[in-house]
Parts: C-alpha cells; sequence; structure tokens
C-alpha cells in the first residue's frame, strides 16, 4: 500500500497539470465534437480518393471513346465491321447467323 501512495504522489502532479488536462480536452474536442472533426475529415479523404480514381476511369474511358468515334467517322471498313458486330447488320446478298453460348 506504501508503494501505490508513493506512485501516486509522483503522477499526480503530471495527471493534474492544467496544462495536459487542457490540452487532452482540446485533442478530444477536435477528434470527436468540432465542425470540421477528425473522423469526419478522414471520411472525406477516403471519399476524394475514390472519386479521383472514378475520374481517372472515366477519363479513360471517354478518351477510348473518342478514338472509337474518330474511327467511326473516317475508317468504313471499321464503320462496317462496328455495324455487324453491335446491331448485327448485313449486305442484302447474305445471311447471317447468331450463335449464343
Amino acid at each position: 500500500m506504501a508503494v501505490l501512495s508513493k506512485i501516486w504522489k509522483t503522477i499526480k502532479p503530471v495527471i493534474l497539470n492544467k496544462y495536459l488536462i487542457t490540452l487532452l480536452a482540446f485533442i478530444i474536442w477536435v477528434t470527436f465534437f468540432d465542425q470540421h472533426n477528425l473522423i469526419e475529415r478522414w471520411q472525406t479523404h477516403k471519399e476524394i480518393r475514390a472519386l479521383e480514381k472514378e475520374y481517372q476511369y472515366y477519363e479513360g474511358e471517354i478518351k477510348t471513346d473518342k478514338e472509337k468515334m474518330k474511327l467511326l467517322q473516317h475508317d468504313n471498313k471499321y464503320l462496317e465491321k462496328f455495324a455487324r458486330e453491335k446491331y448485327h447488320m448485313k449486305s442484302d446478298d447474305e445471311d447471317v447467323f447468331i450463335i449464343k453460348e
């Protein structure tokens, strides 16, 4: 029991220090209760990273679609191939058989 009271006497000034209590109160306030608290900032940062990845994906899609559109406008062979594959179009003198797996 004497050991505990001796330990308490050495720790008590540190725990009851007004600057330490103020610092702990500030950290708790900023972490949980503030309008721009750290938890919301972390969630917002995570959402921003996900949106940036999605943005990069759609930038790549736009680039490939522009290339396809350019090919469709200027290359008749590619246009014919595209029409046959996507819309099952055919010439008058041929038959098209669609095989579904």
